[in-house]
């Protein structure tokens, strides 16, 4: 829960005044019990004056009308005293309700900021620890937990125990007699609060890990929509919704099944208590002991004490629901990034003096992924140089895409260095590394908006100019040429409205139009179709002849006239050349061109 009290502190003042102001609340409704028991003593005491003005003689009863009329000014100054403390006392309760809704408004808001931004900052490794659907429900339904805490908290919290020791003193003041009725309202009272916590507190912690789990399984079945339909898996995943959404159903119904129980078991203790008050109370007054008035004001004092507990008991419920969601969102803003920028990086200056720009070396490169337990690439050395085009294939799992990743360092080498522009990745900025790289990833990914807005998405100031001739370069102009809107067309979330040829032709083009000094394909070729994928690398060589293109591909057909093509198999580098020489010197890389090249032949056939 220390994370609420540092994203508390900008809002100290506000806090302090919704405070103070709660005191002012406490205080109102503290005294209108009290001047209500005055008001109904003395309208007694008039009463009893006329009784007796009715029976004495007239000197008397002369008397007694300057007593009444005495009285008279009293309970009017008494019922002018309980409208002004009562007015008073809903101004406050507006105020107080109006800072503490301020509050926590802040405070949710700097916290999904912050939860926002420092997902931002995680590398691949704390992408593996949380779920994107754990993230999700962290940054909306955590942090809603904490801001309803706050705008029940400083009204309840604040409240309850100022109200509560506030109205046992005034009732103790008024009746003493009768304290063992509220000791004993406040036994129970604690023990039924001690029960309550002890039953939902375990509940809430399932609630949010089921509520992640539901979020996962809507958001697979969302993304994989058509997989599904196409493997007729619909009942299935309906069955797994269903299981998950019946368990959470399961646990929130017992959870609020505890918390309605609460409200009759305290109107009962209070009823019980007003009974009790009132039996007693009545003996007393018969006894002459004690005033009507003093009565009724111990039974509101009464009743305030309980509905003091109750609030209390309301947050002894809702406390360790939103220490859990507080313990989760601390999780995440405290996670160790693994990957950091360096204080100073002066390597981007030194390698422009070197004349190594788009210049990639790996050097005795080894990575293993957390928890495997074999490395995932070994003693990798390669050099991508500047203007070249260098490939890289092999089999499923070989590490083809590991090798993208560490070059945008999206991990870190386990052991090795890797050198762009003739300086460590580890010596460079995020930005500055990034930016000198175009890349294209394995599963092409549009976001919501325009055409021109994806193209123009890792350079925003660029020309209508260079988009057009990124756009022609990618071979994707004839799609948005024949679209009535151009460039200004409406891509989907995701890209639900392009098929995967055009989402992948569109991917390439961003990469293009950012101008970079290294290109890194990953696998972006496989939607496209041999005719388009061979002019697409034409007009890659004939209009980026300077850039360092590095392609990660499955068809050798893609590859087979790059400048250098490394074989992978399981982590390591088996074959390294051109491709008339590994078809002699690498079997790995003969076996997979052979067995391409046998079925491109059958499908021509």
């Amino acid at each position: 829960m220390r994370i609420l009290v540092k994203y508390l502190k900008p809002f100290t003042f506000l806090f302090i005044f919704a405070v103070l102001i709660l005191f002012l609340q406490v205080f109102c409704d503290l005294s209108l019990p009290n001047l209500m028991s005055q008001l109904v003593n003395s309208i007694l005491v008039q009463s009893t004056a006329q009784s007796v003005v009715q029976s004495t003689e007239q000197n008397a009863a002369q008397s007694a009308s300057l007593n009444n009329v005495a009285e008279d000014n009293n309970i009017l100054r008494l019922g002018l005293q309980m409208l002004v403390i009562a007015l008073a006392g809903g101004v406050a309760a507006v105020s107080v309700s109006f800072l503490s809704t301020r509050i926590a408004a802040g405070i949710a808001r700097d916290l999904r900021f912050a939860v926002f931004q420092k997902v931002e900052s995680f590398s691949s490794r704390e992408f593996d620890t949380f779920s994107t659907a754990s993230l999700i429900t962290r940054c909306t339904n955590d942090i809603n937990q904490v801001q309803g805490i706050f705008i029940m908290g400083i009204r309840m919290i604040c409240y309850a125990p100022i109200m509560g020791i506030g109205g046992i003193i005034m009732a103790v003041h008024h009746a003493p007699g009768m304290s063992w009725i509220i000791v004993l309202s406040v036994v129970v009272l604690i023990c039924l609060v001690i029960a309550l916590v002890s039953l939902v507190m375990p509940k809430f912690k399932m609630i949010q890990n089921l509520v992640d789990r539901m979020n996962r399984i809507a958001r697979e079945t969302l993304n994989g929509l058509m997989v599904i339909r196409a493997f007729g898996a619909q009942e299935h995943e309906k069955k797994r919704f269903d299981g998950v959404n019946r368990e959470l159903t399961k646990t929130s119904l017992f959870v609020n099944q505890i918390m309605i129980l609460q409200m009759p078991l305290m109107q009962f203790i209070m009823n019980s208590a007003i009974i009790l008050i009132i039996w007693t109370g009545a003996h007393r007054i018969a006894a002459s002991v004690m005033g009507v008035g003093d009565m009724m004001a111990f039974i509101q004092y009464t009743m305030q004490i309980i509905f003091s507990f109750l609030f209390f008991s309301m947050m002894f419920v809702m406390l360790p629901r939103t220490a859990v969601s507080a313990d989760r969102i601390a999780r995440v803003l405290e996670t160790e990034v693994s990957i950091h920028d360096p204080e100073a990086s002066l390597a981007a200056k030194k390698s422009m003096v070197s004349g190594s720009v788009g210049r990639v070396e790996f050097k005795n490169v080894s990575f293993r992924y957390e928890g495997a337990t074999e490395d995932a690439l070994k003693n990798i050395s390669f050099t991508a140089e500047s203007g070249q085009t260098t490939a890289i294939i092999g089999a499923t799992g070989s590490g083809k895409s590991t090798i993208a990743n560490l070059i945008l360092r999206f991990y870190d080498v386990t052991d090795g260095s890797i050198s762009v522009n003739g300086a460590d990745v580890r010596e460079l900025t995020q930005k500055e590394l990034r930016g000198g790289i175009g890349y294209v990833p394995q599963k092409s990914i549009l976001l919501s908006g325009t055409v021109s807005f994806n193209l123009r998405y890792g350079k925003t100031d660029a020309s209508d100019s260079e988009i057009c001739e990124g756009a022609e370069t990618a071979q994707i102009m004839d799609f948005i040429e024949a679209r009535q809107e151009g460039f200004e067309s409406v891509i989907a979330q995701g890209g639900a409205n392009v098929s995967g040829g055009q989402k992948q032709r569109l991917s390439i083009a961003r990469a293009l139009v950012r101008d970079p000094e290294i290109l890194i394909f990953d696998d972006s070729f496989s939607a496209l179709d041999f005719a388009t994928d061979a002019r697409l690398r034409q007009a890659l060589e004939e209009k980026r002849k300077t850039v360092t293109k590095i392609i990660v591909a499955q068809r050798v057909g893609t590859i087979m006239n790059a400048d250098k093509i490394i074989v992978l198999e399981k982590g390591v580098i088996v074959g390294m050349g051109k491709h008339s020489e590994l078809m002699e010197t690498c079997a790995e890389y003969r076996e997979i061109a052979e067995s391409q090249f046998s079925q491109e032949k059958d499908i021509r056939s």
